[in-house]
């Protein structure tokens, strides 16, 4: 079997691996779709993903689906040939984040695919990979693997709009439109937002974002000036851009929310906090997903959602580096996937 791995800064290379076997309690999978995340992209072309460094070989991927190969003794929940989302969160469930329900928080967090720790988790884009039983969510559902395999950005993306408090009636701004900013459009429509304006600095991810709901497009440098007008209840800043933050202190009411999603740079950055103060504004930061993750499997599975407008493409693991150079061409790829070799 095959798998990626990141071994530096720009150097990815497809090894050989051998099979795994289920143990008690666990489930091997075979990789059905894997989506290629933000994070994943940091770490193959900076060598990092902010404050987390790549120390050793790791393989990435967080966002998969998967076919159940094998089960291992004690395992009740699935069965060989079950189409399953998974969780790439393994939480220890008894430090005093998880007690409370913020199992994102958790102290002794192993989140898959991840530098965060060493040795570094190794991640989902192998042909297969053993999995813990509670990771895995089986589907019956007529739903594909690729859409599947969105479970957990949309959980992300769930996860913000819950920071956000409620958004009933409530206008919204969304700076950045990938992947998550598109789900996040998703998701304040299923919270009830009342108007959602996406902005974002190229054409095309703003073409997406009006496919998938969003009611106002804004082109960061053609539109500024609307971009400085306070009259939003609530913005989500999912590019990572400290300017995009700074648009979206400004852009928001007095009294409103400003949500933290997207990783910014690791050095130290200079913010501006009067706006803070003087608006009365919180910030909020949103950080992976707790139980959002089991709503956002229901919502695919049901097709409450549709995400395949954001699939740009499917490549086998064989074809990794070009993959990667194709998710990270934003006039061209909205969201691309690994699939088994």
């Amino acid at each position: 079997m095959l798998a990626c791995r990141i071994h530096a800064k720009d150097d990815l290379r497809v090894e050989s691996q051998e099979m795994p076997a289920a143990g008690p309690g666990e489930v091997l999978l075979k990789l059905g779709a894997g989506g290629i995340c933000g994070s994943d992209m940091h770490y193959f072309f900076e060598g990092r993903n902010g404050s987390f460094v790549v120390r050793e070989p790791l393989i990435p991927g967080h966002e998969a689906s998967g076919t159940v190969a094998e089960i291992g003794p004690g395992v009740t929940r699935v069965a060989v040939g079950d189409k399953v989302a998974i969780s790439p969160s393994h939480a220890c469930g008894s430090c005093r984040f998880c007690r409370q329900g913020r199992e994102q928080l958790c102290e002794a967090m192993r989140f898959l695919g991840s530098a965060s720790v060493f040795p570094h988790v190794q991640g989902m884009f192998r042909d297969y990979f053993v999995m813990a039983e509670r990771q895995c969510y089986p589907v019956e559902a007529d739903v594909s693997l690729g859409e599947l395999a969105f479970a957990e950005p949309l959980a992300v993306a769930l996860h913000a709009v819950n920071r956000g408090g409620g958004l009933l009636g409530k206008s919204v701004l969304i700076t950045g439109a990938g992947t998550i900013g598109c789900l996040t459009v998703l998701a304040a429509r299923l919270a009830g937002a009342a108007s959602v304006a996406v902005s974002d600095i190229l054409d095309r991810p703003l073409a997406q974002a009006k496919l998938v709901g969003a009611d106002v497009t804004l082109h960061a440098s053609r539109d500024a000036e609307a971009l400085t007008r306070p009259r939003f209840d609530v913005a989500y800043e999912v590019s990572g851009s400290l300017v995009a933050l700074k648009t979206c202190v400004a852009a928001v009411k007095r009294g409103g929310t400003v949500v933290q999603v997207g990783t910014l740079p690791a050095e130290p950055l200079p913010f501006v906090v009067n706006d803070l103060m003087a608006k009365e504004l919180d910030l909020r930061g949103a950080f992976r997903w707790g139980i959002e993750f089991d709503w956002a499997v229901d919502y695919l599975s049901s097709h409450r959602v549709d995400v395949r407008p954001l699939l740009s493409g499917q490549y086998r693991l064989t074809d990794a580096v070009d993959a990667f150079h194709a998710a990270a061409d934003k006039n061209r790829s909205t969201k691309v996937q690994l699939v088994a070799s």
